[in-house]
């Protein structure tokens, strides 16, 4: 039975809940719980090889991908090495979730158009600070992000046969 004091929500939202839960970041969120995040939802278009952010700039937004395509790379003795390539339903920017976090790849359109949903880091934060088990569920996501991206680091370290040096990571 359905309780009849419970929030109901738009098509609209049901439609953004859906694709939220998609994402690594808010699959632990209830549809109440990402409903904070809605107002302050931003949504944005791009076109190819417009960048979206750089290496090293202040983390100031989680990006979400709605359409199109992003490449995540790093800068290698001025060459561009792809690290990632973000597509629909995934997200990027994720240390915006932490406190005076600077960017650690280059974020470059690499599709004709590209939507993104910029969520601000302020906003995220006032979330957090409001709401401590939406902070608690979302950076226990992160820790596994991280754990799988080092994962695949150390994989991929592995099938290199060492061609650089790992310990250089943890100085």
């Amino acid at each position: 039975m359905m309780n009849p004091f419970s929030k109901t929500y738009t098509e609209d939202e049901q439609h953004m809940f859906d694709f939220l839960g998609l994402i690594k970041f808010f699959e632990r969120l209830r549809n109440k719980e990402m409903s904070r995040f809605i107002p302050a939802m931003h949504h944005r278009k791009y076109v190819r090889d417009e960048v979206v952010f750089f290496s090293k700039d202040p983390s100031q937004a989680l990006y979400l991908v709605k359409k199109g395509e992003v490449c995540l790379t790093i800068d290698i003795k001025d060459n561009f090495e792809t690290i990632l390539e973000i597509k629909k339903g995934e997200a990027f920017g994720e240390n915006s979730l932490l406190e005076n976090a600077k960017r650690t790849y280059t974020a470059l359109i690499t599709s004709e158009e590209a939507e993104l949903i910029v969520i601000p880091h302020f906003a995220i934060q006032e979330i957090f600070e409001s709401n401590p088990k939406i902070k608690a569920k979302m950076m226990t996501s992160l820790s596994e992000y991280y754990n799988e991206n080092n994962q695949r680091l150390f994989r991929s370290y592995r099938e290199s046969f060492g061609f650089f040096s790992l310990r250089q990571m943890f100085e």
